[in-house]
């Protein structure tokens, strides 16, 4: 191995590699190379716009208080590659990275670093720009943002105001503003909704009050105030979005219990926009697997609503079988459903006349759903829908099966939900493995209605309908499925008892934290609890400075604590004089903030025209960047690269922000994200102790295939790199001790980007190595003299070249990056193989334009080196000849009786008696050949030639 001190002055070494990776990043800096012009503002240019445009985007980072590991930047560097390999073929590239830094992330490492949000959210972002910046990224920096800057969430509230300021037309299916609607109200064309026409006791909007009037404009809005069941996390102290509870009810951030609880919360009507969020999925260029997590989290069903009478109350159920009315024997109500308590107060309280069916030891049935509710507070929704263990509570009362009049009991349980359909089932336990559990365990009646063995299990196929007849004229005997379901939902709808639904699992989006650190709600109240939008002349709403900005402390189990948002201890800012337009009042502002998902719905919009003063984002600079571009194109960003567990968090909620946006007007793409695809992750090995507490990964030595920390011998395991597994690697690591261009390539070498690959420091060096010898192609060592000649190109490089070139083009287009690096590889190889004494410049120069948008530093210093005078960045992409992509000759193995006996060379176009004959000529074929007779010949064209002989 040569001594560091004795390696050649002119050597591609760490040290030179970082000096010119300096240099030519400070050269992009001050021209501007990657500064991107738009249509019109203040990025507009007097030159003209290409004629193609690419718009590529990564998905939000959080600034890290920790800094990156080398798995980071994955996706940051392939969506780099793919940009400047489209710069290269003429077109105008967006391509910038901000911050997404509000939100659980930021606040959190600020409060264990005991440093204001704001101080360490920008140390963090100074920290990871440091670190990004090393990778030579091609970013427009004049268009990141950071979702903190004070003018990007005053856009922000401004949008959510036109959300708040617009209702759902379900009639033609979109949004219009809220203004659009109340003449609609006083005219009586849109009606109060009845919930609200039985509370005031009039169906007539003139005839009510302002705090009614606004009541029902209210429940019209895209954004309304809730009292519902939300999921209330003490030991974050905060609620959370269904999207953000994990499987096993805990907080996907910090792993605290989440408890069931009813708050007042700002919700979104997300679930206005189920139909278009589904359908519009057909218009996207996106994986398969997202659309399909996207399709079920909506959860579209058709079936039908049925109203069960109870006590007088109406029961309404959503099934999907409504043609198994006659076998429902006992209903199940969610613990949380807003009937319960009524029914338990106005039931008989026994059941077939005993009074011992009650759980916990309870002797009233109000006793028994309380420690009941109290029980399965701190399930999530999927351990109370798989819990094997059924239980529940009677509530002393009956409801009418309205389909054969009888009485069924009526119970609580946890494995329905008030989340999804009415909080209420009919349940059918001969049909259903649920309610067939449940029926076994409470001693409850077991009726067939399909024509299947319940003996031992519920029947859940399909087979004609059995003791499904009234006297009312419904008789499904003797039908199939369809057929019963069609004439049962036409029974229900002629006799008043129930109507056809369409159903989703969706539920509104829960858009309020109890925290510091987040977007203000441009939102006041009156003294009559009416919230008022503040005009936009009063925006931004900014953060007040607080005595303290950590939530209040609960212990993670108390289920029965209660939100204490930071914001409310700044009174001065909460309580507030205003003239909103009708002279100054006194106004309340809310001190719930936005969750973090807010400021990154919307961002590629801000990315397009950062600076903008006026707008959000002029439309004709939305058009430009990601409007459709044929009939039937939904428009979007061209491409989007991020991790797949944003299926259902950020990317369905930036689809219903983009949406409303599109609907009023403000947009004219009515996707956000044409494109989308999903990188792999980087892993590497972690190692435990005897704990299974994690240790440095770092620090573990290897002695023998067994594994030490410390003196003490530790598992081996595999996993996502990171900070939990405690076996990240930095990436200032490895551009210190290989540069950046060898951290480019070594990582999208690694394998697909779409899968993901092992981390191994040390076969980092492999990809130094090529890029050495790549290096040695151009430059003497000891010299630094150009070494390339100016002979011409034999027939041999040509062909590598143009191959090179056709695969390399191919595998850039389709993100193949890694197979982009392994033609490079081979391509060097050659060239250093061929050329020992120096290679053609014709056959160096397409080369070092090849692998410019992995190795973007390095090519530029050797592009500059072979007579380049301007940046490579823009140079063309280089062109293949066909012609040379085409074999004169090609090799054919040759079979005899199924096993290889030689290999022979014919023209590319040679017939199949020319192939056979100089097969048998082959001396290698002749030995298994001679004396024996040839009974077939097989000619796979392109491929062998098979003989079997006798």
């Amino acid at each position: 191995m040569t001594n560091p001190s004795e390696a050649p002055i002119h050597r591609y070494s760490p040290e030179l590699a970082g000096d010119i990776e300096k240099k030519w990043q400070e050269f992009w800096r001050d021209n501007g190379t990657f500064h991107t012009p738009n249509p019109v503002g203040d990025l507009a240019t007097d030159q003209p716009l290409a004629s193609d445009k690419l718009f590529v985007q990564d998905m939000f980072p959080f600034p890290s208080g920790v800094g990156l590991h080398v798995g980071h930047p994955l996706g940051y560097i392939a969506t780099d590659v793919y940009a400047r390999y489209n710069r290269m073929l003429g077109k105008n590239v967006l391509h910038t990275l901000g911050y997404d830094a509000f939100g659980l992330p930021a606040e959190q490492y600020a409060i264990q670093t005991g440093t204001h949000p704001a101080v360490k959210t920008q140390e963090s972002i100074d920290n990871m720009e440091r670190q990004l910046n090393r990778l030579g990224l091609g970013h427009d920096k004049r268009r990141a943002i950071a979702t903190t800057d004070v003018e990007y969430y005053r856009w922000t509230q401004w949008i959510f105001l036109q959300i708040f300021n617009a209702w759902f037309d379900e009639e033609i299916q979109k949004a219009r503003h809220i203004d659009e609607l109340i003449p609609l109200l006083t005219s009586g064309e849109r009606e109060v909704p009845a919930d609200l026409a039985a509370e005031f006791g009039t169906a007539d909007f003139n005839a009510l009050d302002r705090v009614q009037q606004a009541d029902v404009i209210d429940a019209y809005r895209l954004v309304y105030y809730s009292d519902s069941v939300v999921n209330w996390c003490p030991g974050l102290g905060t609620v959370l979005a269904n999207e953000e509870v994990t499987a096993d009810g805990k907080s996907e951030r910090g792993n605290f219990p989440v408890f069931r609880k009813r708050l007042g919360q700002w919700v979104m009507r997300i679930t206005a926009y189920s139909d278009r969020l589904i359908d519009d999925l057909e218009l996207l260029d996106w994986p398969e697997k997202v659309k399909s997590m996207q399709r079920n989290w909506i959860g579209r069903s058709t079936g039908a609503e049925v109203d069960f009478d109870c006590l007088g109350h109406t029961l309404r159920v959503f099934t999907t079988r409504p043609d198994t009315l006659f076998g429902a024997t006992y209903m199940v109500l969610a613990p949380e459903h807003e009937l319960v308590d009524t029914l338990v107060d106005a039931g008989t309280g026994t059941y077939d006349g005993v009074d011992t069916r009650w759980t916990y030891g309870e002797n009233s049935p109000a006793a028994a759903v309380a420690a009941y509710r109290q029980a399965i507070a701190a399930k999530s929704d999927l351990e109370r829908q798989e819990n094997k263990d059924k239980t529940g509570v009677f509530l002393g009362a009956y409801a009418t099966n309205p389909v054969n009049g009888a009485k069924i009991p009526v119970f609580i349980a946890d494995y329905v939900l008030t989340g999804y359909g009415t909080g209420a089932i009919m349940s059918v336990p001969a049909h259903d493995t649920r309610d067939y559990e449940f029926a076994q365990e409470f001693g409850l009646p077991i009726i067939p209605v399909l024509d299947g063995d319940i003996s031992e299990e519920a029947f859940v196929g399909d087979a004609p309908h059995i003791n499904s007849a009234n006297d009312a004229g419904l008789n499904l005997n003797g039908m199939g499925k369809q057929e019963a379901i069609d004439a049962a939902i036409a029974w229900l709808v002629d006799n008043n008892l129930g109507n056809k639904k369409i159903q989703y699992k969706l539920r509104d989006w829960l858009f309020a934290r109890q925290r510091y650190w987040g977007e203000p709600f441009p939102v006041v109240y009156d003294e009559d609890g009416i919230p008022h939008a503040l005009p936009e002349s009063m925006l931004p709403v900014e953060l007040p400075e607080v005595p303290d900005y950590k939530p209040a402390a609960f212990d993670p189990e108390d289920a029965d604590s209660e939100p204490q948002p930071p914001l409310a201890k700044a009174t001065d800012w909460v309580n507030v004089e205003l003239d909103l337009g009708d002279g100054v009042k006194k106004y309340r502002r809310d001190t719930n903030v936005m969750p973090q998902w807010a400021g990154s719905s919307w961002y590629q919009l801000r990315y397009i025209d950062p600076t903008n003063t006026d707008t959000f984002c002029d439309l004709d600079n939305e058009k430009y960047w990601t409007g459709p571009q044929f009939e039937g194109d939904c428009g979007g960003v061209d491409l989007y690269v991020g991790g797949v567990e944003h299926a259902v968090l950020h990317l369905l909620y930036s689809r219903f922000w983009h949406k409303v946006l599109f609907d009023l007007g403000f947009v004219s793409s009515c996707e956000p994200y044409r494109r989308l695809f999903n990188q792999g992750y980087i892993q590497a090995f972690a190692y435990t102790d005897a704990r299974g507490v994690y240790v440095p990964a770092a620090e573990v030595e290897e002695k023998d295939g067994k594994f030490y920390y410390q003196g003490e011998e530790v598992n081996q395991e595999y996993g996502k790199m990171g900070k939990s597994l405690k076996n990240s690697v930095s990436p200032d690591e490895i551009c210190d001790n290989f540069g950046a261009d060898t951290l480019r390539v070594y990582e999208m070498a690694m394998g697909p980007l779409d899968t993901s690959r092992p981390w191994a420091t040390k076969d980092v060096v492999g990809a130094q190595r090529f890029l050495q010898r790549l290096w040695r192609l151009v430059v003497d060592e000891s010299t630094g003299a150009v070494v390339v000649t100016d002979d011409a190109l034999d027939d041999a490089t040509n062909k590598a070249l143009h191959r090179t070139i056709a695969g390399v083009k191919d595998d850039y287009e389709n993100l193949r990056l890694n197979t982009v690096v392994a033609k490079a590889i081979e391509y060097v190889n050659f060239l250093t193989k061929q050329f020992p004494a120096g290679a053609p410049r014709a056959a160096v120069r397409p080369l070092v334009q090849l692998i410019a948008p992995v190795a973007p530093h390095i090519a530029e210093e050797l592009w500059t080196r072979l007579g380049g005078t301007e940046t490579i960045t823009f140079q063309p992409f280089p062109a293949f000849e066909e012609k040379w992509l085409k074999d004169d000759e090609i090799e054919l193995p040759v079979q005899v009786n199924g096993k290889v006996r030689g290999r022979i060379m014919v023209a590319a176009d040679a017939d199949q008696d020319t192939i056979v004959a100089a097969a048998l000529a082959d001396e290698g074929v002749q030995v298994h050949t001679d004396g024996k007779t040839v009974i077939k010949q097989i000619v796979v064209p392109g491929r062998m030639v098979n003989l079997v002989v006798k």
